[in-house]
């Protein structure tokens, strides 16, 4: 065998090789991008009524918004359709939900809704309450805390 054709034959395999690898770290990047991007569209924000007021939330896709029901904001006049208000003593956010609300739901206790905003108004898909005296989410109460008119202690 001529010594030519032995270095075309070790080029191929190395070219092979480095075809290999170039291919695996295209497909390694690919599935990284669609992960991410899967996960990113899945990640839901906590915004507060000042967050929401400052326009600090991604206008396009749903997030959580807490703080605390407002006092005498409750109307539950439309049948399964309840709307109140969510405050962090700074700003006020208008929320409808239609569905049962958590038991332990009332005015002037912690809440965070998730859903999005339409025309004014939060639209929520799901309300959550806090399940005891004690407890309240601790982004609620950081928000809260950030507006400096509430030093209560959250668990």
């Amino acid at each position: 065998m001529p010594k030519h054709f032995a270095k075309e034959i070790k080029m191929k395999r190395k070219h092979k090789r480095l075809t290999f690898v170039a291919v695996a770290l295209v497909l390694l990047g690919a599935s990284t991008a669609m992960f991410l991007s899967a996960i990113e569209e899945n990640i839901t924000l906590f915004v507060s009524p000042t967050d929401v007021a400052e326009k600090k939330y991604a206008q396009d896709r749903g997030f959580r918004l807490g703080g605390l029901v407002e006092e005498g904001s409750v109307d539950r006049a439309g049948g399964k359709t309840i709307t109140f208000s969510v405050t962090d003593l700074s700003n006020t956010v208008p929320v409808t939900y239609t569905g049962i609300l958590p038991d332990l739901f009332r005015e002037g206790q912690g809440v965070v809704a998730q859903g999005r905003f339409e025309n004014g108004v939060f639209v929520a898909d799901e309300v959550l309450a806090k399940h005891d005296e004690n407890y309240m989410p601790p982004e609620v109460a950081e928000a809260l805390k950030k507006s400096g008119q509430w030093q209560g202690q959250a668990k």
